[in-house]
């Protein structure tokens, strides 16, 4: 393989397309601050965009070597290719470059620490450990089912909550509604990557929520999950900020057809493009609503 292929399936082992999940909630909350006419850091959304993407590349580089070494991932995944099972980097190159990145991440952290003081160090010290934790160490998260209750509480609220509080110096109701719509929707993600590797997750005692409650139960979470943040857009309306509880409603027709496709199809290779469109879901409603708080 030369090294220009090489390079391209490192690259796509960050899984690019789901980076949306640390994008939307940094400039949502970012908008939201905006919104509150209170003063806002273009230096902080820097540094936090660059900490949450690094978390995430570095949780997803964790995942796709540990994964490999419990059997998770083989030749029969129904999922994209990962470059430890496809032999393009060993498991411990692999788990060495998350590493990498988990530590760039801390070198981001470090004006955001600065800015917001011990909290802020004890919430990126948590997302780092548990971005590792997720799949690694003695407690994996993703094998104990819980990784969806992870990624509402890191990639939604204290994301969201966050970086208003780093802007601010406050932490505020409003902060914590978006922070549970924007982890509803990332959450949708990981919901119907389970369902889709039931089968295999089920082999290797990778307890996930579709493992544990089933097929009928994870149809029934994503279709909760994916449109629940539109009823909280009632919230919005009430508080005054009607722009951006009626502009966000444009992604509902998307929340839609995703939750038909889900229950229309069993799991298999079709849920690769069910996946597709909840990362669209979560950056659409994400970019609305954001575009709605900055009006």
């Amino acid at each position: 393989m030369n090294s220009a292929i090489k390079l391209k399936s490192i690259l796509l082992a960050f899984r690019p397309k789901t980076l949306t999940a640390a994008l939307v909630p940094c400039i949502a909350g970012t908008a939201l601050v905006r919104a509150m006419g209170l003063d806002w850091n273009g230096g902080i959304l820097f540094y936090a965009l660059m900490a949450s993407f690094l978390i995430q590349i570095g949780t997803n580089l964790v995942n796709d070597a540990v994964d490999f070494k419990k059997g998770a991932d083989t030749e029969k995944r129904i999922g994209p290719q990962r470059i430890t099972q496809s032999g393009i980097l060993e498991a411990n190159q692999v788990m060495l470059l998350g590493s990498l990145c988990f530590g760039l991440a801390v070198v981001c952290g470090v004006p955001l620490v600065l800015q917001g003081g011990w909290v802020i160090v004890a919430i990126g010290l948590a997302s780092v450990l548990m971005g590792y934790a997720y799949t690694a160490g003695p407690f994996p998260l993703a094998y104990l089912g819980l990784g969806d209750l992870f990624v509402i509480l890191f990639f939604g609220l204290l994301a969201v909550t966050g970086i208003v509080f780093l802007n601010t110096g406050e932490w505020y109701s409003e902060a914590l509604v978006l922070g549970l719509q924007i982890g509803f929707h990332a959450t949708v993600l990981i919901a119907i990557n389970n369902l889709r590797d039931r089968a295999g997750d089920q082999l290797v005692q990778k307890k996930t929520m579709a493992v544990r409650f089933g097929v009928r139960f994870s149809k029934w979470e994503i279709a909760s999950l994916s449109l629940l943040p539109f009823l909280i857009n009632v919230y919005w309306w009430f508080e005054g900020y009607k722009i951006a509880a009626i502009l966000s409603l444009g992604a509902l027709p998307l929340a839609v057809k995703l939750v038909r496709n889900i229950f229309a199809n069993e799991p298999g290779p079709v849920y690769n493009k069910f996946l597709a469109q909840a990362a669209a879901l979560h950056l659409l409603f994400g970019v609305l609503i954001t575009i709605g708080f900055a009006t």
